[in-house]
């Protein structure tokens, strides 16, 4: 394990001078929901041989480490489905104190009850959890076959075991925007943040992107109309900008790919459960770590991960209109987590 922090010259910066400091890690691409902007209702998954192993998932998270990443999440599919979860996060959670500051996870939470005691035991501090609807008919609309009683007791164990939670909430005009109010008073009450989400255009569904894009903008100004929402320095890591909802006590954040581009201080790499590195969630350059990590060695992993800096895009291009709700690239969110 790293035992300090790496020397300046060899942490990960782009070519932009953005220093990459936050790894999303998909344990696997596959899901026990369907959510309707996520994915397909029949969809094909990778074959397991090509799924990187629980040591080898482990091994790529220290070389990062290593290089200066300084916070984790692991990310699916759903991560929890994946046998040897726990173990994971203990692996990876023993780099925390040694170059690591947090190791963290998002969730649907269908299996979180299961899960949580070990996730806290590991580490795990603060985790996030999808959730679009608090309505059992719409929940389960969304993700075609989701049980949100089954959710919500998952949220209730994580909170149990000590884990701070935050709510990520997908805006689907016409589907859930009558929730929102509801979802962050719910929030606020229950010692949750919430952050909202505009839906991208990732990966062939089999809906109209078009029909259930809601700009969150539009969804501010509605919430200003009953809540004072005062702006936060408060950063996560992530894209969202947070504010307070003082009137019930709560933290909102907003992440708008589709209305304002967050990428000019862009901090964050993704790795795929197949072991390809993706320095953009809107573009498809990639390197294979898989095949370093097994054929390899240390010298040509740090290589490709060079090579990665060289190929991290300025931004993306997410544009539902102008692309006629065509998909800014194939692949599917649960491929690369988020």
């Amino acid at each position: 394990m790293t035992s300090m922090p790496p020397p300046v010259s060899s942490r990960l910066s782009d070519s932009f001078g953005r220093r990459i400091t936050y790894l999303r890690m998909s344990v696997t691409d596959r899901c026990d929901l369907r959510c309707r902007y996520c994915m397909s209702e029949a969809m094909t998954f990778m074959p397991r041989r090509e799924i990187l192993s629980l040591e080898e998932i482990a091994q790529l998270a220290e070389a990062f480490v290593a290089r200066g990443v300084r916070k984790i999440r692991l990310t699916g599919g759903e991560p929890l489905v994946r046998r040897g979860i726990t173990d994971l996060a203990h692996m990876i959670g023993r780099l925390q104190g040694n170059g690591l500051d947090e190791l963290t996870l998002t969730t649907n939470a269908t299996q979180l009850a299961t899960h949580a005691a070990g996730l806290a035991d590991a580490g795990i501090r603060r985790i996030n959890v999808s959730l679009d609807s608090l309505d059992p008919d719409c929940f389960r609309h969304i993700t075609r076959r989701g049980d949100i009683a089954q959710v919500l007791g998952g949220i209730a164990a994580a909170k149990a075991a000590g884990i701070a939670i935050k709510i990520n909430m997908v805006a689907l005009k016409g589907l859930n925007d009558h929730e929102i109010d509801p979802m962050l008073r719910w929030c606020a009450a229950e010692g949750h943040d919430l952050t909202l989400i505009e839906t991208m255009p990732l990966g062939e569904i089999d809906e109209d992107r078009t029909d259930r894009y809601l700009p969150l903008d539009r969804v501010r100004a509605d919430l200003e109309r009953h809540h004072t929402l005062t702006p936060l320095p408060d950063r996560t890591g992530g894209p969202a900008r947070y504010y307070r909802a003082e009137e019930v006590g709560a933290r909102i954040g907003f992440i708008t790919p589709m209305t304002h581009n967050f990428c000019e201080d862009c901090n964050r790499v993704r790795v795929t459960a197949t072991g390809r590195l993706y320095m953009c969630l809107g573009h498809d350059d990639k390197v294979d770590l898989r095949t370093a990590l097994r054929n390899g060695g240390p010298a040509e992993l740090d290589a490709l991960l060079n090579q990665a800096m060289r190929l991290k895009p300025l931004r993306h291009d997410f544009r539902i209109e102008r692309r006629d709700a065509a998909p800014a690239v194939e692949r599917h969110m649960s491929v690369t987590g988020g």
